[in-house]
């Protein structure tokens, strides 16, 4: 009886100590939980080739290719579409977009109009997920999956118990929101971005969620964090920083892309580096990536080879518009300098994290673990993966893609014509085989017309035959 009571006492003031705010970082560390923290790196519109680790020859990303020399760099790994908003909706639900809700960055919607469409609650995100499986879920940056006027659409409201979002279009309560206003959760409170202030947006975000770590971090929960950044994304007129790599006399819009991508690089390793001071980077699963192909709304992305010589860039089915970087790192489990040729997908990425965190993964997804690629063993491949795109407001603004193998089918509703290419062969695109090979075309496309189900807000999906 005595020991019984000592071991009482004992228990007791263990959980005094364990509720009490002023715990020992000595203490935390020892009960941190077993399941990794992940963190989800992820830029905008950043081309296949615009990362030194992806033969960048000139833009300076010195941590993100160490980051790289430490895990797996992969080789083929796709966006879940080739612009912002399908392309994030596959990577949260883990579906693919011929059946997801988002699959243009705007839809048809109320009255005849096109407007911006949002996940259906039914669709069920990583957030959701694996603050379900016991995470503390946050998210900085661009959601870009909801509509303004709903705050439930937006990230806080979609599994993250923490979020700070830029949000744009209308207020509920008429008005328009100002694209430098970073709101927290739903609308409590708002952080404004004054250009003048920061070198560029990706440090002020960079200090968002530092500040989120310093102060409401649980450490007595896994951390899952999603860093959702603007570099390197047209919109960002107004830049601080004036002087990286003045001296090559590039034209200004071009020295000014280059540097946001540097400094982006910097802002990676901030971020690292707060976790490691805070003994948290070593149980971390980092994935860094791209939500598409380089964009070339503000300049060329042929001047510094933005998609690494692909055909293609934002927008198209083309491999320089779905290709995408893809870096996955973590100490001691992911072997340091291994390069992987899986051709992977967005729609792969919330399986692989189930399987990483041990929970089921949602029965929506069509994706694959490639957690066995990550460690080394045998993985399993994908029969097939599929694109779908609706840019603009009519037909001729659909266009889809299939990859089967070294086998890629896709068709530009503009033209009409479907063009075939082996993509084991001719990288590039520069063949098109599609006449030569009639039966492989049409045995592509009936494959392709079953991954697009009929949506109300696409009036092109699911019904476009040849």
């Amino acid at each position: 009886m005595k020991r019984m009571s000592l071991k009482t006492i004992y228990v007791s003031i263990t959980v005094l100590i364990f509720s009490c705010n002023n715990t020992s970082k000595k203490t935390e560390h020892q009960n941190k939980p077993s399941q990794p923290n992940i963190v989800i790196l992820l830029a905008d519109d950043m081309g296949y080739g615009e990362l030194g680790c992806y033969g960048q020859e000139v833009i300076k990303t010195p941590n993100i290719d160490k980051l790289a020399s430490e895990g797996m760099r992969f080789t083929q790994f796709y966006a879940g579409s080739a612009v912002c908003a399908p392309s994030r909706g596959v990577l949260m639900t883990g579906m693919q977009v011929g059946k997801l809700n988002v699959r243009g960055n705007y839809g048809h919607v109320a009255d005849g109009n096109w407007g911006r469409v949002a996940l259906k609650k039914s669709e069920i995100t990583i957030g959701e997920m694996l603050k379900d499986a016991g995470y503390q879920t946050s998210f900085i940056g661009k959601w870009h999956l909801g509509v303004p006027e709903d705050v439930s659409t937006w990230a806080t409201g979609r599994g993250f118990d923490y979020a700070i979002q830029e949000q744009w279009g209308n207020k509920l309560e008429g008005g328009k929101f100002d694209e430098n206003d970073h709101w927290v959760n739903k609308r409590d409170s708002v952080l404004y971005y004054d250009w003048k202030q920061y070198d560029c947006k990706d440090v002020f975000r960079t200090n968002l969620a530092i500040d989120f770590l310093d102060k409401k971090r649980d450490a007595n929960k896994p951390l899952f964090l999603v860093m959702s950044y603007r570099t390197p994304h047209v919109h960002e007129p107004d830049l601080r920083e004036t002087e990286r790599y003045n001296e090559f006399g590039w034209p200004e819009n071009e020295r000014r892309h280059a540097s946001r991508i540097t400094m982006l690089d910097e802002q990676v390793q901030r971020l690292l580096d707060k976790l490691e001071e805070m003994n948290e980077l070593d149980n971390t699963l980092v994935v860094f990536t791209s939500d598409n192909g380089p964009q070339a709304e503000n300049h060329s992305d042929l001047f510094f080879k933005s998609a690494g010589g692909l055909k293609g860039k934002k927008r198209d089915m083309y491999e320089g518009g779905i290709r995408v970087p893809m870096i996955a790192w973590w100490k001691g489990k992911i072997k340091a300098g291994s390069i992987s040729n899986h051709p992977g997908i967005f729609y792969d990425i919330m399986p692989t994290l189930a399987q990483i965190v041990g929970v089921e993964s949602p029965s929506q997804t069509d994706g694959i673990s490639f957690l066995p690629e990550l460690m080394g063993n045998t993985q399993k491949k994908h029969e097939h993966l599929y694109w779908e795109l609706q840019e603009g407001k009519t037909q001729e603004g659909f266009r889809t893609a299939l990859r089967k193998g070294d086998w890629k089918v896709l068709r530009y509703q503009k033209s009409g014509n479907a063009e075939l290419y082996n993509i084991n062969n001719d990288v590039y695109e520069q063949q098109n085989l599609a006449l030569e090979y009639t039966k492989r075309v049409k045995e592509m496309d009936t494959i392709m017309l079953n991954q697009s189900e009929a949506n109300p807000h696409w009036p092109f999906s699911g019904k476009i035959k040849k």
